[in-house]
């Protein structure tokens, strides 16, 4: 078995108040790229299962073709493997195009390493959709577990999980291939060891681009795209009586007449 883990390079929100938004809009000034927070539980779970069950790790992400401190920080903590997909390849969708490409990549891996489990953090802090490895399960035709704390055993073919839900938490038992997004109560990151980071400095990550994977038309369409629906004309009547009773009658009437009872 072995691990696709999506990632993403997000600006560094502690640097995010010292930048004004006029300077962001000019390009005067960017902030530091890093890789998102919520990303590094996902990386370092990653990591653990690697060291627990013996499966080689991949760290994916989607971006600019020089967007790479993100999967050269997720080399240095750990992971074997890393893939960038170029954002051109869904130039112009929305997240369910960012998601087909995402899976395609998952794929692709999958040719050479047999992905049977990807990883994903919650959200990331610069769009906090939260709807990406979602898209991504869907795409693949894969089951999803949600804001999982602790992934318990892998074997015979199945993973056990516990998730954590309002109100309490629940262990879990589903068959691989899966698509997890992992809690921040999962594990602690770890920090790059210096040599982990020397060795990532000089790692080439390969770019996948349109002559590699596909996204289909369908995917490139906007939100915004879509046609508005009709604006629905709706009436207000208000119902009288000189008690309770009497106005529960008459509105249990004018459900009636208009078939809504």
């Amino acid at each position: 078995m072995n691990i696709a883990v999506l990632i993403k390079q997000t600006p560094d929100t502690a640097e995010l108040p010292k930048i004004s938004v006029e300077e962001a809009l000019s390009g005067e000034l960017r902030a530091t790229m890093v890789l998102n927070p919520w990303d590094e539980f996902a990386v370092e779970e990653a990591i653990d299962l690697s060291d627990r069950f013996g499966c080689q790790t991949t760290a994916v992400s989607m971006g600019r073709a020089d967007e790479t401190d993100a999967l050269k920080h997720a080399l240095a903590m750990g992971v074997e493997n890393a893939l960038l997909v170029d954002e051109e390849v869904a130039s112009g969708g929305d997240e369910w195009a960012a998601a087909d490409a995402l899976a395609a990549a998952v794929t692709k891996v999958g040719e050479e390493r047999d992905v049977e489990l990807v990883l994903a953090g919650k959200m990331s802090v610069d769009g906090n959709s939260g709807v990406i490895y979602a898209g991504v399960a869907c795409k693949l035709g894969w089951d999803l577990l949600v804001n999982v704390t602790r992934i318990v055993d892998i074997a015979d073919g199945t993973l056990i999980a516990e998730q954590a839900f309002e109100g309490g938490q629940e262990t879990v038992e589903v068959p691989l291939p899966v698509v997890i997004s992992v809690a921040k109560e999962i594990n602690e990151p770890r920090y790059p060891s210096f040599m982990g980071i020397r060795k990532a400095s000089r790692a080439a990550i390969p770019v996948l681009g349109s002559a590699d994977i596909q996204v289909a038309a369908s995917s490139t369409a906007r939100w915004t795209d879509l046609e508005k629906p009709e604006v629905e004309q709706v009436q207000v009547r208000i119902i009288e009586g000189d008690s309770v009773e009497e106005k529960a009658a008459r509105l249990a009437d004018a459900l009636m007449a208009e078939k809504v009872i």
